[in-house]
């Protein structure tokens, strides 16, 4: 698979395996209703995101971006219902941008095949990845937001920073770490933690989702805290290129 470059960003080696995209339900049970799906990548052979993600190397990144930001969308382009109006979360490499401005001219065409509104993406970048040089990423954050694409930083407060990171750059939203969200129906630390989080979203207008969501008792402590939006085995698994809709998630209708 690969793809060519654009004026600001590197050319790169063709990724070394074919690879496709699962998709997993962000939910909002306030309004019963999917309120956008993630894009997680998984090989055409069944292997997992990590048999796939190990295969990236520095001379191949920039190309496994994009690839995977095109799959993506043409994917949902073509699998959504036309009526619609859930949001495509796609995780993104940032040491592979080199210039957000060029560098998304292939998701926008992408989406323009595809028939799929631009304003329905979400670029989601992770704590866990090293970021060589964060005033970079806030320039892509920066410019992301100015396009009119929704940015979230997932895995928040796990990997290689936390509010610091928060403080450089102010995503539409964060994604809770599942490993603070586990046995927070047990825990009065972590639902603090909750909590605090969840008031730095709204002195900064950042939503908050809580990614993880395993249990019963988990999903009701996080409502009690003032969480809306909600992802995790709960209430769905991902499946390899299919897009649960609301019928197909009975906690929709039983949470309440």
């Amino acid at each position: 698979m690969s793809t060519t470059g654009c004026n600001g960003c590197r050319n790169a080696e063709p990724f070394p395996i074919d690879f496709t995209m699962a998709f997993h339900p962000i939910v909002d049970l306030t309004a019963g209703e999917v309120w956008g799906y993630e894009a997680l990548v998984r090989g055409t052979g069944g292997q997992g995101a990590f048999e796939v993600l190990r295969q990236v190397n520095e001379d191949n990144r920039y190309t496994f971006d994009q690839a995977c930001r095109v799959k993506a969308i043409e994917l949902a382009g073509s699998k959504l219902t036309a009526n619609s109006k859930a949001m495509l979360s796609i995780n993104f490499l940032p040491n592979a941008v080199y210039e957000p401005s060029a560098c998304i001219r292939s998701s926008l065409a992408a989406a323009a095949r595809a028939k799929f509104d631009p304003r329905r993406l979400m670029f989601e970048f992770t704590e866990n990845e090293e970021m060589t040089d964060t005033a970079h990423v806030e320039h892509i954050v920066a410019e992301y937001k100015r396009m009119g694409f929704t940015t979230a930083l997932d895995d928040f407060g796990a990997g290689y920073a936390g509010l610091n990171l928060l403080a450089k750059f102010q995503p539409d939203l964060i994604k809770i770490d599942m490993e603070i969200i586990r046995g927070v129906d047990t825990s009065a630390v972590r639902r603090a933690i909750v909590r605090g989080l969840l008031s730095i979203g709204r002195d900064l207008d950042i939503n908050v989702i809580a990614e993880g969501v395993e249990t019963h008792g988990e999903l009701q402590a996080l409502r009690e805290a003032g969480v809306k939006l909600f992802q995790g085995y709960y209430f769905a698994k991902p499946e390899i290129e299919r897009f649960q809709l609301e019928e197909e998630i009975p906690q929709l209708r039983t949470a309440a």
